[in-house]
């Protein structure tokens, strides 16, 4: 069974198959990339909720920054929000991102239930 969650025209927010959750791509609001890090770490998680997930359940996880030189800064955000321990399979790239004023998207993979 397919179960999607807060669902519209053009994507849901989440898609739970199988055990596992996909989460769109999440990004946050601030002038910076901390702040803009920690805003889409907060969203992300908010999904992991409703999707009954948490982040010691990250499987994957995919970072696209609009810049590089902003990796530093980004993971500083990242390793302290990531669970101890439980540090998922993850991906960093450079990319243009869909508003000029975005510098961080993330997107999620996550294992539910049991």
């Amino acid at each position: 069974m397919v179960e999607r969650i807060d669902t519209a025209q053009r994507m849901s927010k989440v898609v739970k198959h199988n055990g596992v959750a996909y989460l769109c791509g999440q990004v946050g609001e601030g002038a910076t990339v901390t702040e803009q890090t920690k805003d889409c770490l907060s969203r992300v998680e908010a999904l992991l909720v409703k999707a009954g997930s948490s982040p010691d359940r990250i499987l994957q996880a995919i970072i696209w920054l609009s810049d590089m030189a902003d990796f530093d800064e980004m993971n500083a955000v990242w390793d302290a929000w990531v669970p101890a321990g439980n540090a998922p399979a993850r991906a960093c790239g450079e990319a243009r991102l869909a508003r000029d004023t975005l510098k961080v998207e993330i997107i999620v993979t996550a294992a539910y239930g049991e």
